[in-house]
């Protein structure tokens, strides 16, 4: 934690995490169906329940748990296991993370996912309006190869 507290500091990795904050808030805006324009999302979160950050941080918890309860088996044992866990530990945890996200109005699944809300804190900073407007733009084009006959010039939830 202390190391990526540190490459905050870094220019490049700065904007970096401010593009990372900026998706943040465009699809937090997204998901509440208000107009995508930069106006609109400027106001949104840069935390997001179903983030990648918090996606690794559940499979480490997992993987953690899930080795722990195998005990110290042969070493042939052991990396077969990691072998075979590692799919079973991804599914798991994204499970996990969908479920926690559909049910974060609930007080004990908010406390679940404070840790991996926390984790964001260090991997995403404010955006400016260029991150903002980059985000606005990587969202419209991912909306329009979904669904092609939406054209996103002006985008908002009637379109939808």
């Amino acid at each position: 934690m202390a190391k990526l507290s540190l490459i905050s500091f870094i220019p490049d990795i700065k904007t970096v995490f401010a593009y990372h904050g900026a998706e943040h808030k465009v699809v937090n805006a997204y998901e509440a169906g208000v107009p995508l324009e930069l106006e609109t999302v400027r106001g949104y979160s840069t935390a997001h329940a179903r983030c990648g950050t918090s996606f690794l941080l559940t499979v480490l918890i997992v993987a953690i748990v899930i080795f722990a309860l195998l005990g110290r088996p042969q070493l042939w044992a052991s990396i077969l296991s990691r072998i075979v866990l590692i799919p079973v530990i991804a599914a798991l945890s994204y499970e996990i993370v969908r479920f926690s996200a559909a049910h974060s109005h609930n007080r004990l699944v908010r406390v679940f996912l404070m840790p991996g809300l926390l984790l964001q804190t260090m991997t995403t900073n404010e955006p400016g309006d260029q991150q903002l407007e980059a985000a606005l733009s990587a969202l419209k084009k991912v909306i329009e190869a979904d669904n092609p006959e939406v054209k996103t010039a002006n985008l908002n939830t009637e379109n939808l």
